[in-house]
């Protein structure tokens, strides 16, 4: 039979994969349809609360936690590099957890849930743009008119690739050029709806 301690550890957390569930699959996935990083951001959520029950229960010092997490926040995957967006939502799963941790070990359950529910409704006020000029999107393509890769041909290469992608590109940037394939990487940054035809 579990104690009262041990219902109140499982009770919180399954109260905090509920609202980590919410952020990523109602306004992270709903924006982003990507798939890539919902296992870490979930894994690492879960994770973060079950080690911050451990310092709890064994009195380990809270400022030693927040170290870790703020190290585990902060991480870099060598593999590839993660972009902002991914690394502010991984740092909100980090955070959550710790948050929502503290919380329920001094009985302040109304204030864990509003917490909660204001840092899901800024994240979804934040994703809708709300008050803000709608975020760039960006697309990485290898492209081939390599005359055109040059800084004073740049309003030339930005109107191709309107003309060839129909989106709306408002930037470009060279990432890197092969001169023996005669391709460039380039990074497209635009608007999120496709071009307007005049």
């Amino acid at each position: 039979m579990l104690s009262d301690t041990e219902l109140l550890f499982v009770a919180g957390s399954l109260v905090n994969l509920l609202f980590a569930s919410i952020i990523v699959r109602y306004i992270y996935y709903l924006r982003n349809g990507e798939h890539t990083y919902i296992f870490t951001f979930l894994a690492f959520n879960t994770v973060v609360y079950f080690i911050m029950g451990l310092f709890t229960s064994v009195e380990i010092s809270i400022g030693a936690g927040f170290g870790l997490f703020a190290l585990f926040s902060v991480l870099r995957y060598r593999t590839e590099t993660v972009p902002i967006r991914e690394m502010t939502y991984l740092f909100v799963m980090v955070a959550l957890p710790v948050l929502n941790s503290i919380l329920l070990r001094t009985g302040a359950y109304a204030q864990l849930l509003l917490s909660d529910a204001v840092i899901i409704l800024i994240l979804w006020a934040l994703e809708k743009g709300f008050g803000f000029r709608p975020e760039l999107r960006r697309k990485q393509v290898v492209y081939e008119k390599i005359d055109l890769v040059r800084a004073d041909r740049r309003e030339e290469m930005i109107a191709d690739l309107r003309e060839r992608t129909g989106l709306d590109v408002v930037r470009c940037e060279v990432e890197r050029i092969d001169f023996l394939r005669d391709t460039a990487e380039i990074s497209v940054y635009y608007a999120g709806g496709p071009v307007e035809k005049k």
